[in-house]
């Protein structure tokens, strides 16, 4: 369980965070929505330990992580897995060393495991074959799925996605969208999304919250998201700019 209490986080004199509060269940896929610089991708940066909150607590299984030193911070990020929003490849780098570069940084495995288990984690996401190919030989869905390859190459319990399906056509976002739903069910994973598309949100998640002036202002069931009754979460996923936004 991820638990995130009053967390406040600013930027010089711009608030971002004002005040958090989500829980994130075990085994579950929590998707957060919310307007464009609304401080999603700050939230999912506090989780992991890139950036340290201004105030509050995040729990982890009990123990409160802003209170950890940079070593076990690094020990704890060993337990998450993160699809950037561009999936961040190393363009000099083939796709081997793409997904490999954890295992070999922290020197887990002789070599030819690690050329073994990124073959598995590759086919995984339904590629075989491109260990040897640079990101720029590969499609945009193919460079997200060997960002998700790598994201799931240590064995992570929880993996976080920032825009998973953006840039994507609609029928690659619906394939990544299958994926991370499998992903969770076969690996057992514990799963954070951040993203606008309110179709992905739909369809891979348990629960959704929405951050709305630096504070979480929704939490539930994609379809007691799609009832709520809030003139802010109708006016987001419905995708209105009718008259100022008042929460």
């Amino acid at each position: 369980m991820i638990e995130i209490i009053d967390v406040h986080k600013s930027f010089g004199p711009h608030r971002v965070l004002r005040g958090v509060n989500l829980t994130i269940e075990r085994g579950m896929t929590t998707t957060i929505i919310g307007r464009s610089g609304e401080g999603k991708s700050v939230l999912l940066k506090i989780i992991i330990g890139l950036f340290k909150p201004d105030s509050g607590v995040v729990r982890i299984d009990g123990d409160d992580i802003t209170k950890y030193r940079r070593e076990r911070i690094i020990t704890l990020r060993r337990r998450f897995g993160f699809l950037f929003q561009s999936a961040a490849l190393f363009d000099s780098m083939t796709v081997d060393e793409n997904v490999g570069l954890g295992l070999r940084e922290h020197n887990v495995y002789p070599e030819n495991k690690v050329r073994e288990i990124v073959r598995q984690k590759l086919e995984a996401v339904g590629l075989e074959g491109v260990e040897d190919k640079k990101p720029a030989d590969l499609s945009g869905g193919m460079r997200k799925r060997v960002g998700l390859a790598r994201a799931i190459a240590m064995d992570p319990e929880f993996v976080l996605y920032d825009e998973p399906t953006t840039g994507l056509d609609p029928i690659m976002a619906d394939a990544i969208n299958d994926l991370i739903i499998e992903m969770k069910n076969r690996l057992k994973l514990t799963s954070v999304a951040v993203t606008h598309d309110m179709t992905s949100a739909y369809k891979i998640s348990d629960r959704i919250a929405m951050l709305y002036d630096g504070r979480i202002i929704f939490t539930g069931a994609p379809q007691e998201l799609k009832s709520s009754d809030s003139e802010v979460v109708q006016q987001f996923i419905h995708g209105r700019a009718i008259g100022p936004i008042t929460a």
